[in-house]
């Protein structure tokens, strides 16, 4: 019997290591695949420039000639410069991780530095460092395009003396409108669900009667847990959107419409986790409150909510995680269009929908969407690290136990 009950253990045992290699074997394949492709892209151009890049179509002004710019300035190998017209191309990649010829250096004197604008404007244009040349078409002879390389576009610019028209564009990719609306979304979503939230886990925890009603209330607030995020999505689209066109300027899914949305899904998160801080918080507290002549309501509110106050800041901060992870749920809500200038009444993306958006294209942009998963991983992992450490601060000083 004894050794068949070890035997026993030692499959169980076996079963629980190999599951957890399993487990954490993923999760580090998952953890190499998004560093390895998206970390040579990290850098703050990417978190600081729009997305949308803008273009201009420009020529050279009347008596607009090149000439011999000879400059003093050190290239690297892999940047060529013309000295008859006084610009320096590279072969480089932009924030998307496209292939692109981008501008080094312009001489001073360079044609480049005053050119003509083909469009409406009648303002004059300069082409400046970290530019994104795209074509330069000539009368006499093919395009030079920038998908052919900076090389050969200096050695076609070398041999000539004019050129019809050249396309360049400013640096683009850039996720700072992303960013921006999930700091909107935020924002809005904690200051619908948070008093809500709060308010109930209060209610239920503090006043509420203990009966049938109030447990089947609390088992359809958990059911809502279960609920996939793209149901509430459709929700939101239904219900939502509607009352924000109703209510304000809004003409389609917007900002607002998905803070309403996100609110429901992490109220019962936050009802549940802030009734829990709350149970927790001993009861002698409130004997004391209620010995010393104070009511219901200022035993609650200025004794016992004060005491759980660290679980509520737990629940804040995953409430904020689950925000910046969500997805799913926001393209119905919110929409999927990429904004450089955001707007509470408009759509706009996340960073999570804005990883949808990458890996919707043809071909899909694995590498931005794994920095960008990164950017995200990095926030989640410093809120996880801010929990623990405001939390412990909190319990020295109330000396409440949540565990």
């Amino acid at each position: 019997m004894l050794n068949s009950r070890k035997k026993k253990d030692l499959i169980l045992q076996s079963i629980t290591y190999f599951a957890s290699f399993v487990s954490l074997f993923v999760l580090i394949s998952i953890m190499l695949f998004v560093f390895l492709n998206g970390f040579k892209l990290i850098n703050m151009d990417l978190i600081t420039h729009n997305f949308e890049s803008k273009s201009y179509i420009a020529d050279l002004k009347p008596f607009s000639v090149p000439g011999q710019y000879t400059t003093s300035k050190d290239f690297d190998d892999d940047t060529y410069y013309s000295t008859i017209w006084g610009i320096a191309l590279k072969d480089s990649e932009n924030l998307m991780g496209h292939t692109i010829v981008l501008v080094m250096y312009v001489h001073p004197d360079s044609p480049f530095t005053d050119l003509r604008d083909k469009g409406i404007s009648t303002e004059g244009l300069t082409l400046a460092e970290d530019y994104e040349i795209i074509r330069i078409a000539f009368e006499d002879g093919p395009s030079a395009l920038s998908i052919q390389g900076a090389q050969n576009m200096i050695q076609v610019l070398d041999t000539k003396i004019t050129f019809r028209e050249l396309e360049y564009a400013t640096a683009g990719g850039g996720i700072r409108g992303s960013i921006v609306t999930t700091l909107y979304l935020i924002g809005l979503t904690l200051l619908i669900a948070l008093p809500i939230g709060v308010g109930a886990a209060l209610y239920l925890n503090e006043y509420a009667p203990k009966n049938r009603f109030t447990k089947l209330l609390r088992n359809l607030i958990e059911t809502l847990t279960g609920v996939p995020s793209i149901i509430y999505g459709l929700m939101g689209l239904a219900l939502f959107v509607p009352i924000t066109i109703s209510l304000t300027k809004a003409t389609g899914a917007n900002l607002i419409s998905g803070a309403m949305t996100l609110a429901v899904i992490l109220m019962p998160v936050i009802i549940r986790t802030t009734e829990e801080s709350l149970k927790v918080v001993p009861d002698e507290y409130r004997h004391a409150s209620l010995a010393l002549g104070g009511n219901k309501t200022q035993t609650t509110f200025k004794i016992v909510l004060p005491s759980a106050f660290s679980g509520i800041l737990t629940a804040t901060l995953l409430a904020i995680g689950r925000i910046i992870g969500e997805s799913a749920a926001l393209v119905f809500a919110v929409g999927t269009a990429i904004k450089d200038h955001v707007s509470i009444y408009d759509k706009s993306t996340t960073l999570s929908v804005h990883i949808w958006a990458m890996m919707t294209d043809e071909p899909a942009n694995i590498e931005l969407s794994t920095t960008i998963a990164i950017i995200i991983l990095v926030i989640v992992l410093s809120m996880n690290l801010s929990i623990k450490l405001v939390s412990k601060r909190l319990l020295r000083k109330y000396g409440v136990t949540h565990e």
